[in-house]
Formats: C-alpha cells, sequence, structure tokens
C-alpha cells in the first residue's frame, strides 16, 4: 500500500471507525453505572416496605394513634408508589438491553463500513499517480478506433436513433442527385448539396464522404466554414466520439482560425473522451470566456464545466450567462493586424494564445513553446490557467532539468509561480 492512500483514506476511516467504537464503550460502561443506581432504587423500595411494616408493629404496641399511623402509612406509601412507578417507566430498567445494543453497534459499525466500501468503493485498486493517468490517457488516445471502425460501431449500436423517414419524392430526388455526381463528381454545387441532403437522411458517413469532395473541389480555398462541417458530420457518424482523422480536421481549422468555436469545442471533446478531462476544461474555460450566450456549444459546456473544473483540481465559478461573450478576432481581423488598434492587437493575441494552447493540448510541443504560452497566459493576465499550465508542463518534462529550467524561468519572471 502507497504512502498516500495511508495517509489520505486509510487513517482516517481507522480513526473514525474508533471514536465510534469509544462512544459505543462509554455507553456501555454508563450502562454499567446505571445498573448500580437501579440497585440502589430497590434498596430505597425494600425501606419504604419495612417503614411500613414498622408502623403495624408500632400501632400495635400503642406506640402511636390510628390517626397518626394512618398518615405515617400514607405518606411512606406514596413514596413507595412513586419508587415503583420510577422504576418502572426509567429507560435504566433494561441496563442488558442497552448493553446488547451497544456491543451490536461496535461489531456492526466498522463491519458495516467495510461492507460498504468494499460495494462501492474499489478496495483492490492501486494507487495511480497523476503521471500514471497521464500516460494511460496518451496510451488510450493513441490506440483509439479509427474513423471507420467508429463508424461501422455506430451503424450497429442499440443507441443510435432511428433513421428519418422522409417521402418517395424526396428519395427518388436523392437517388437521381447521387447518380448524377457519379457521372460528374467534380460538380461543387451538386457534392455540396448531396452533403447537406445526406445528413439530413441520417446517413452521416455518406455526407461526409461528400463533404471531403467539397474540400477536395476547393483546394487551399476551402472556407473553414466547410472543413467544419466535414468535422461535425465526422463526428455525428461516429456516435459523437471524436476520431483521429476528425481531429486532423478540426487542427487545420485552429491553423487557420486559432479562435473558432467549434473547432475548439470538439478538441476539448476528444481530450475528455481519451482520459484528460482537466485539458477539456482548459480549453472548454476559455472557449467558455470568449463565446456569446447565443453560439451553440454554450449550453453543454456550462452544464458540464463545473464537474469537469472538480475533477482537474480547480476552483471555478461559473460566470454568469449575462456577462459572458468576451469574443476573439476573426480570421479576417487577424489578416488585418497592420491597421489594428491597440486593443484589438490585445485580441489577436489572445487567439493565437487560444490556438497554440490547442495545439499544446492536443500534440504537445517544445519547452519553448510551453514557456511562450506561460508568458503569454501572464501578460494577458490569466495568472490560475498559466498556473495550471505550468503544473501540465512540469509533468511533461518531468526528468528534463534543462526544460524545467526553461519553463520555470519563464514562470518566475512573469509572477506565475504559486
Amino acid at each position: 500500500m502507497a504512502l498516500g492512500a495511508l495517509w489520505s483514506f486509510w487513517l482516517p476511516a481507522v480513526a473514525i471507525s474508533l471514536i465510534v467504537v469509544i462512544l459505543a464503550v462509554l455507553a456501555l460502561r454508563r450502562g454499567a453505572a446505571l445498573q448500580r443506581a437501579d440497585a440502589g432504587e430497590k434498596r430505597e423500595m425494600r425501606i419504604y416496605a419495612d417503614q411500613l411494616r414498622e408502623i403495624e408493629r408500632d400501632l400495635g404496641r400503642g406506640l402511636v394513634t390510628e390517626d397518626e399511623a394512618g398518615r405515617l402509612r400514607a405518606e411512606t406509601a406514596r413514596r413507595l408508589l412513586d419508587a415503583d412507578k420510577l422504576a418502572k417507566t426509567d429507560l435504566r430498567q433494561s441496563p442488558r438491553a442497552m448493553r446488547g445494543l451497544a456491543l451490536a453497534l461496535v461489531l456492526a459499525m466498522p463491519l458495516g463500513a467495510l461492507a460498504f466500501y468494499w460495494y462501492a468503493g474499489a478496495p483492490l485498486m492501486p494507487d495511480r499517480p497523476l503521471a500514471l493517468r497521464f500516460a494511460e490517457a496518451q496510451q488510450v488516445r493513441a490506440e483509439r478506433p479509427s474513423q471507420s471502425d467508429l463508424e461501422a460501431a455506430w451503424e450497429v449500436s442499440p443507441n443510435r436513433p432511428p433513421l428519418p423517414q422522409p417521402d418517395a419524392q424526396y428519395l427518388e430526388l436523392m437517388t437521381q442527385l447521387r447518380a448524377a455526381l457519379t457521372e460528374r463528381p467534380g460538380d461543387l454545387r451538386g457534392q455540396r448539396l448531396l452533403a447537406s441532403n445526406e445528413a439530413n437522411l441520417g446517413n452521416f458517413a455518406a455526407s461526409a464522404a461528400a463533404w471531403v469532395q467539397v474540400i477536395e473541389l476547393q483546394g487551399a480555398e476551402a472556407p473553414v466554414e466547410d472543413m467544419i462541417a466535414l468535422a461535425e458530420t465526422m463526428v455525428q457518424a461516429a456516435g459523437g466520439a471524436v476520431s483521429p482523422e476528425a481531429e486532423v480536421v478540426l487542427e487545420r481549422v485552429l491553423q487557420r482560425d486559432p479562435t473558432n468555436g467549434p473547432a475548439r469545442y470538439y478538441l476539448g471533446l476528444s481530450l475528455g473522451q481519451t482520459g484528460r478531462p482537466d485539458l477539456t476544461f482548459r480549453l472548454w474555460r476559455g472557449l467558455l470566456e470568449d463565446s456569446g450566450p447565443e453560439d451553440p456549444w454554450v449550453p453543454i459546456i456550462r452544464s458540464e464545466i463545473e464537474q469537469l473544473a472538480e475533477i482537474a483540481g480547480v476552483r471555478y465559478t461559473l460566470p454568469p450567462l449575462a456577462t459572458q461573450g468576451l469574443r476573439g478576432p476573426s480570421a479576417a481581423d487577424m489578416q488585418a493586424a497592420a491597421g489594428m488598434s491597440d486593443e484589438d492587437r490585445q485580441g489577436m493575441i489572445g487567439g493565437m494564445v487560444e490556438g497554440l494552447a490547442a495545439r499544446l493540448a492536443n500534440q504537445g510541443g517544445t519547452p519553448e513553446e510551453w514557456a511562450r504560452l506561460i508568458g503569454a497566459l501572464g501578460v494577458l493576465g490569466q495568472a490560475d490557467r498559466a498556473r495550471a499550465i505550468l503544473g501540465e508542463a512540469r509533468l511533461v518534462f518531468a526528468g528534463n532539468a534543462e526544460a524545467l529550467t526553461l519553463i520555470d524561468a519563464a514562470a518566475a519572471q512573469l509572477g506565475a509561480t504559486e
């Protein structure tokens, strides 16, 4: 058993059990004392009974009159009845039952606690240090299924919702459209129409294939919106999972538009699906702060980010919806950086920082890039994020003294260390 588990769980658990046992033992001792007190009450009743007999003897000897004897009888009988009533109504009448109950509690509490932990806990699970969890998550990420495997599994999944049932005319038009594009695959407008309508029919894999054709036909001029449509359709075709192939599309989007909301959302989702909810929190927190209340990902993030923060070990308060919506610059703004004001240029820097943060969380990077990100967050006043990324960088480069020196120097220079 590791020392950390001993201090963090077993010692407190044993201490609480001992407290309960001690309290039960004290109750047993008090029960014994009450038993002795009960014996004293019985002696008192015998004394009153003797006094009644003594009154009768004194009356027979002529030592008291009949009236005096009557008064003495009445007073002694009253005291005797009071003592008898107290003995019958007091819970101390049954110290043996109380002793048995306390003994049962002494045995039942630790055994019950152990049984409940065995049922609801994980008694045989070994300690899993943070570095080991990160290594396991990295392995899960490297071994996750491909897009085609995910699509095949979703096709036969019982959780897949039923497909829509369009009318016969609509299906006939779709058959004609597919046939036409088989003969003219270079028809951009037709491929775009096919992609949208295949999605309407629930054929997300076919829709994704059509979006691939749309993007390939446009080449480097393909708009970011089409690439996002492709990534979203791939996620839908995979039953909500973000495949490695979909991630490549999202990374290309962020290379062109580092502030793109859907790309940041889906990359955060991917990290959570592969065992890194802490990185999901980091990406989604920045995205939430940059988004407006009308953005479609905002309700999902707001419903999950507090739990993600708890898993990540971060104290986080969900911002009011009315104050949310600090957006970063668009791709067009970045192209016009030369004419930006200081305020706009600061926004552009924020967008570049988000792109770097997403890439490092998803792909990793050099120590210089990690140090640059920590420094940039410090300049932007995001000290909490800088500290979180500093801790992540120290884990990534554990054992690399030169890298740690560079990272710590950047953090210390900007006051990001704790």
